[in-house]
Parts: C-alpha cells; structure tokens; sequence
C-alpha cells in the first residue's frame, strides 16, 4: 500500500486572513506583466533579454520555453532554438546527443565534481569494483532526474563497463550544463530543460531506436521508459534482462504490467526498499520542499495554513518540516494506519481518497486569493491542471516555475512548475540522500545483470535486504561510525548470521510516535477517522476557508 500511498503528496498553501490586502504582504507575488521598452535605461540592471522574459512572458508561450532556474545556475542563454533543430560535436566530434549547449560542459563537470564528494559511498562502490567490470557488455537506457548527482551514478555504471543512454523523466528537472558534461565525455544524453511534451518523448525514442544497438537493462524514473519500450519496442522489450524503477508511480505501473500478465521481464521495485523510503523519500523531502518553496515565492511559512495531501514518507518528510518552520498543518490520509500515525504526531487528521486529480478544480475555485499550490509527487496528476486551462482563467507568469491562475474576478492562485514536481523542477536536493538511492540503483542493476538464470522470474520484486544493509554501511564512514559486531553466541540465540542480514523482510524501520496514547485514546482517533471518511475532504476545505 505504501507505494500506492506515496503518490498523494501534493502540497497546498493557504494564506491566513490577516485583515489587509494579501499583495501589500507579498508584492513579488502580484508582479503585473510589465511591458519593457528597449531604449528604457531603469532596466538596465537586467543583462539579457531572458532575463526580461522570465518575468513578462505569459503562460500561453512558457509551457514549450526553457526558463533558467535555481536547479540550473549557468543557463542563461538567449538562444531560444530548439536542441532538435542544432547540430553540435563534442571534444571528440561526435554528435550522438541532444542537449541545450554542449559548451557548458566545463560548467557542468564542476558541479559533478562537487557532487562526488558528498557522493563517497558511490564512489567506493566504484573503486571496489570497476577492476571486475560487473556491468561489462551492459547496455543500460536511462530515464531519470539528469542532476550532477545522477551523472555520478552514470559515470559510476560506465566505470563498471556499461554503455549507457539517457533522457529526463521531468521536463523541468535537467541542468543543462551536466547534460552537456555527460555528453562531452561520450554518454548519449538527450534532454534539456524544458522540453515540449513532444521533445520528451522525442528524447525517449532516440535514445531506445539507435540504429546498431540495443538495450538489455532500463533504469527509470516514473514509468515512462518502460512503457514507451514496450508499447513501441516490444521485440526489444522482451530482450530485456531487467528493470530498475526507483519512483513509486513507476512502481505502480510495474505492479499492473505483471497483475496483468503482461510484463515479461525481471523488474526491481527500488522506491519500496528500506534505504530509498527512509532516506530519499523522507529526509531528501523534508529539506527540499522548503527549498523548493523559499527558491520560488519567497514566502514565510510561520503561521500559514497547509493541507498536505498523503501521509507517506514523503508526506511525512514534508509535514515535519512545514510544522516545524511554524506553519499550521492540516493533512488528509485515505489509509487507516496512516492516518493513525497523523494522530499520534498531529493530533488531527481527515481522509482523502485518489491518486489523481487529489486536488480538484472545485478545491481551487475554493481556495483564497494567494494560495500557493505545488506537487511532491513524481507526476503531474495529482493537482487537476488541466481543468485550469480555460478561457475564463488568464495565466501569468511570474519567473521561472511561478505562474499566477488569475479567476474571473480577480483571485490569484500561485501554480508552481505547472503541477509538477516541486522540489527537482524548482531547486536542488540534498547529494548525500541520493548518493543512498544512486548506490541502490546501481547495486540493483549489477544484481538483475548478473543473476545466474531463473533466479528472478517475470515478476516484479524487492530489493534483497542484504543489499540494502550494505547500502548502508557503505554511507557509515561519512559519520565515523563503527558497527558492533555480534558474538557466536549471540549470533546464535538470534538466530542470525553475523554478517547479516539482520532484520526479516517485513521488519518496519518506523520512528517511535512523539506522543504516547492508551487503548482508549488509539480507539477514539480510529472511530473519529471512520466516521470522517465520507465528508473528509468537504470539511477539511471548509475548515481552512472559515478560518
């Protein structure tokens, strides 16, 4: 269920009423279309025309643009040619990849390098066993985030012998000059900031369809390449030897393709493992949503009213950390074991039922002029987006990843990258976490290359807990810890081996709750929660606006 429950955390910011204009709070946030005049010289401070752009042009043009942003420092080009449409050679003189300038390579290649150092474990991995080469006659096609943290990973993979592919599971996420360092080194990299939807699957294609290769292992980030392989190329797709999915949409597709007899080929389910859920999805967000959110609007979060849709790990990285800057926090949950856990930590909760259109246009006619609404989930399903783009509504664009929704009579809402996701698409996130998921993902891959026949059927699975405790040990280092190591004696009253692993696989590494309850206490918030269920998401609306 967790996989399923992950997806519903999107996020919805609500402002307080204070009795006084929310613009006079916020005048960055009512930023009206400015017309700019060439021979204007206030305007000088702005060095480009980009620049200029980012903050006037509307939304009608920018869902195809590529706007730099925090996630991208060096993009700050006024080119506004399509990759597609240019011919460029790296160092090298080839020109198998397409990405926005190949000339910000060296950019790129020293954000990569400090990625490395917050990266150790990845980089051992990739010292220990380059020499054996486990990954050697490898063909891997990539769909992922392309940061200088998932280059580490692909240059980790080509130290171990694999050829490698890749191409952007978001259109918002790539950083343009890692792409282009990638590609200079001879990785065929298709992707670039702010593709269309048609470059998106543009970039897909080209990297599967290459004439004289083909993939025998697909690493992914969301689905997206899995299906595309085994709707287009389904021959290819039955030669795969295994997949690597690491988001939880990603994962629920996977789980459908085998329910349905469909999915032919091994597949790992990375996003469930121990390492990915307790570090990745709960701590990567919990920094990175604040980031994401200050990155783009500036706002204070104390005293402000939040509705988090899901309480997962994700929505519990994300809860912790918008309670704790002072904000008051509403969550909605449709499972009861989760909405027990908000009980315990909140002291409230509601329920809410669906992993798409979660929130819906109904909600955000509803909402009060100013809210802030954005998405922690790997699609751009779970806020209702499409509903917003009506000839009634008028759509502005703020900066990079901020458009104002304006209603007919005048209410503002802040949509953030466009319903998709916040924390990639709008700011960075922390490089030692993904140095956790990147390692998982990589020892996952070794695993399905080289499992001896017949060890993993055509079924999705888990990764072996042994692999996960050694993803761990392998981080203990950065923190000068040192494992205790069990006696024979008691390794035998255990019934353990001393070298793990240590834990049965449906061991939860849970936190203990902060607030202790009884029986009577733990009966009370279930009955509340039941007899909620029905009305949850009217009430919980209702209960922000009246407010």
């Amino acid at each position: 269920m967790c996989y399923f429950i992950a997806l519903m955390s999107s996020i919805t910011f609500y402002n307080i009423k204070l009795g006084r204009p929310y613009s006079k709070l916020y005048p960055l946030l009512h930023l009206q279309q400015i017309q700019f005049v060439e021979d204007k010289q206030e305007f000088s401070r702005f060095p480009t025309k980009a620049g200029r752009r980012s903050l006037s042009r509307s939304i009608s043009q920018s869902s195809t643009d590529s706007y730099s942003s925090a996630a991208s420092y060096t993009d700050s080009s006024d080119d506004e040619t399509s990759p597609r449409d240019k011919t460029q050679l790296n160092s090298k003189g080839t020109s198998d990849f397409c990405v926005k300038n190949i000339k910000q390579a060296e950019f790129g290649r020293r954000e990569i390098e400090i990625a490395e150092q917050d990266m150790s474990a990845l980089i051992s991995l990739r010292k220990r066993a380059q020499g054996e080469k486990p990954l050697a006659g490898a063909k891997i096609v990539g769909c992922t985030h392309i940061t200088a943290q998932t280059a580490v990973l692909i240059e980790t993979l080509v130290a171990l012998g694999a050829q490698c592919r890749w191409t952007a599971c978001n259109i918002y996420s790539t950083q343009n000059e890692v792409a282009a360092a990638l590609s200079e080194i001879g990785v065929a990299v298709f992707a670039w900031k702010g593709e269309s939807e048609d470059d998106f699957w543009w970039c897909i294609d080209k990297c599967v369809n290459m004439e004289g290769w083909q993939p025998n292992m697909i690493l992914d980030d969301g689905g997206d390449l899995t299906h595309w392989v085994y709707k287009k190329y389904p021959n290819v797709f039955k030669k795969i030897r295994g997949i690597v999915e690491e988001s939880v949409t990603g994962v629920h597709r996977l789980y459908q393709l085998s329910k349905a007899g469909k999915l032919c080929v091994p597949a790992m389910n990375v996003n469930d493992s121990v390492t990915k859920q307790k570090f990745d999805n709960l701590y990567c967000c919990r920094e990175s949503i604040l980031d994401g959110l200050k990155r783009t609007t500036d706002v204070m979060f104390g005293g402000k009213q939040v509705v988090v849709c899901g309480y997962g790990e994700v929505g519990k990285g994300c809860t912790a950390a918008l309670k704790a800057m002072g904000s008051i926090v509403y969550v909605t949950e449709i499972d009861p074991i989760c909405a027990l856990q908000i009980g315990f930590r909140l002291g409230f909760f509601s329920g809410l039922l669906g992993n798409k259109n979660v929130v819906t246009r109904d909600q955000l006619d509803r909402m009060k002029n100013g809210s802030i609404v954005c998405n922690m989930g790997h699609s751009n399903t779970e806020i209702d987006v499409a509903s917003l783009r009506t000839p009634e509504l008028t759509w502005e664009r703020v900066r990079s990843q901020v458009d104002h929704v304006i209603w007919p009579d005048g209410k503002r809402v802040i949509l953030l990258a466009e319903g998709r996701l916040l924390n990639l698409s709008c700011s960075t996130v922390p490089t030692f976490v993904l140095s956790i998921t990147a390692t998982t993902q990589a020892l996952a891959l070794i695993e399905l290359y080289n499992a001896p026949e017949g060890r993993y059927k055509q079924d999705v699975y888990l990764l072996p807990k042994k692999m996960d405790e050694y993803v761990a040990s392998l981080h203990l280092p950065t923190f000068d810890a040192h494992l205790t190591e069990l006696s024979d004696e008691q390794a035998k009253y255990l019934g353990l081996n001393k070298n793990g692993p240590f834990k049965p696989n449906y061991y939860r590494y849970n936190h203990p709750s902060k607030i202790p309850l009884n029986d009577t206490q733990i009966s009370d918030l279930c009955t509340i929660y039941l007899q909620w269920i029905p009305t949850a998401t009217t009430y919980m609306f209702s209960l922000v606006q009246s407010s």
